[in-house]
């Protein structure tokens, strides 16, 4: 089962998530082969982090909640909250598998929480700008919650145009980054 896990972070949280940044990435590593995509959010500014996205494919919804609270980061208090939904990874690849490359391109993150009936369901026509993209589900898979994609595109207005927005409660657009190891 695939599990999209969005931990966004406290405000002034900064100092605490540097000090832990090796425990992170230590708690991240035992996760390897489980991973999908991770990467930091980013502020406006593009430096100032405001969030972790990991995409991970674990056994079940107890392993998915364990994976998410146990995390170094939010035991310590550097998160406000913590988005945990099942995903399905309709591209059925890793971001490591993206044809774009790690860098170069803006970034994003868009979160389409959803309401009433699904949509966005199949991979947009033009798939070579999505770094992972699928539905969020409830726990049993049973029911649509929104859509979530990492995009590359040239602005947060395209990235958000991924999604049809009469559709959605909300959508978000974050900038993000691949993620691991330096």
């Amino acid at each position: 089962m695939e599990f999209l896990c969005y931990h966004r972070d406290r405000p002034d949280s900064l100092p605490l998530r540097d000090e832990l940044l090796e425990e992170h990435w230590s708690y991240m590593d035992q996760y390897a082969k489980e991973m999908i995509a991770r990467g930091p959010t980013f502020a406006d500014d593009g430096d100032t982090p405001t969030g972790s996205v990991h995409i991970v494919d674990l056994p079940d919804p107890a392993a998915a909640r364990s994976f998410a609270f146990d995390e170094p980061n939010y035991q310590a208090g550097v998160y406000r909250d913590v988005l945990l939904r099942r995903w399905h990874n309709t591209l059925g690849r890793t971001m490591w598998d993206f044809p774009g490359g790690q860098t170069g391109g803006n970034r994003y993150l868009v979160l389409g929480l959803g309401t009433g009936q699904a949509a966005d369901t199949a991979v947009p026509p033009d798939p070579d700008h999505l770094i992972a993209y699928g539905p969020l589900l409830s726990d049993d898979g049973a029911v649509w919650l929104g859509t979530a994609a990492l995009v590359q595109a040239s602005d947060p207005h395209a990235a958000h145009a991924i999604l049809t927005p009469d559709r959605y409660a909300d959508i978000e657009v974050h900038n993000w980054e691949f993620g691991g190891r330096r």
